[in-house]
Order: C-alpha cells, then sequence, then structure tokens
C-alpha cells in the first residue's frame, strides 16, 4: 500500500548578516558543528575572502556563486522496482533538493581535506569548485555520469 504524500518541511531560513543571502546561511548551518554557530560564520566568511584574493576577485559572493553554480547538480538517480529487479532510474533535481545537493557536497569535499585550518579548507574547495575542478564536482559529474549511462530506464519514470 502506498504511503501517504505529505507535505515536506521547508525551514524559513534568514539571510545572513554579512551578504545577506540565504544560500550563505545555509552554508554556514551545515559547517556549523556542535551548534557553533559564531565558529562556522568566521569560518566560512574568512574562507571566502581568502578564495577571493587567490582567484584575484573583488567579490567573494561572486566567487562563491559561481563556485555553487558549478557544484549544483541537474540530473540524479533514484532505485526504482519494478517487476523483480532494481533500476536505477534518472530523474531531474530541482529545488530545494538541488540546493540541499550542492552545500553537502561542498562542505563534505572541504572537509575530507586534512591538515589545514577549516577556512583555508573552504578556500581550497571554493577555488576549485570555481575553477570547475575539485572534490565536490567530480561528485556532480559522477551523478551526471551515473544518470546518463542508465538513461534506457528513463521510460519507468513514467509509470
Amino acid at each position: 500500500m502506498p504511503r501517504k504524500k505529505t507535505k515536506t518541511l521547508v525551514r524559513d531560513i534568514k539571510p545572513d548578516r554579512m551578504y545577506n543571502s540565504v544560500q550563505i546561511q545555509r552554508f554556514i548551518n551545515r559547517v556549523m558543528l556542535d551548534g557553533k554557530k559564531q565558529l562556522a560564520e568566521r569560518a566560512v566568511y574568512k574562507g571566502m575572502q581568502t578564495a577571493s584574493e587567490r582567484l584575484k576577485i573583488q567579490n567573494p559572493l561572486e566567487v562563491f556563486e559561481q563556485a555553487y553554480r558549478n557544484v549544483q547538480p541537474h540530473l540524479e538517480t533514484r532505485s526504482r522496482r519494478v517487476g523483480g529487479a532494481n533500476y536505477q532510474i534518472p530523474f531531474e533535481v530541482k529545488g530545494q533538493r538541488q540546493t540541499h545537493l550542492t552545500i553537502m557536497w561542498i562542505t563534505a569535499a572541504a572537509r575530507s581535506r586534512k591538515g589545514m585550518d577549516m577556512s583555508l579548507r573552504i578556500a581550497a574547495e571554493l577555488v576549485e569548485a570555481y575553477n570547475g575542478q575539485g572534490a565536490a564536482v567530480k561528485k556532480r559529474e559522477d551523478t551526471h555520469r551515473m544518470a546518463e549511462a542508465n538513461r534506457a530506464f528513463a521510460h519507468f519514470a513514467r509509470t
């Protein structure tokens, strides 16, 4: 029996205080550990500043937004059981899920770097994402490649 469809919970997040951006506030919230928001804010702002200095761009917000766009996924696969077999079916990623995946991948890629301060990890990941490289961009490309490889099963999405 199918599960009851419920409206997903979407929290209203206030923009951050420096750049007045909701995306950056979400990123700060994802970087934050153990409720230490000021520490996370400091790391994110310092990382963005360092990234913009390395790329010789005046506005750190511009660097963040371009890196964000380069990591944003457009396709993903979801597992679906059809006739006793599981298929990876490609779906388009929209709205809230797209934002969530992007921020998760950038944060995870920054955390996986070892041997430096979190602000430097964020800066390095933003610089690489800005240039279309790095672990977060690789994750997006792998996801797209998987969806492309399973394009033959796309007709199962409509059943």
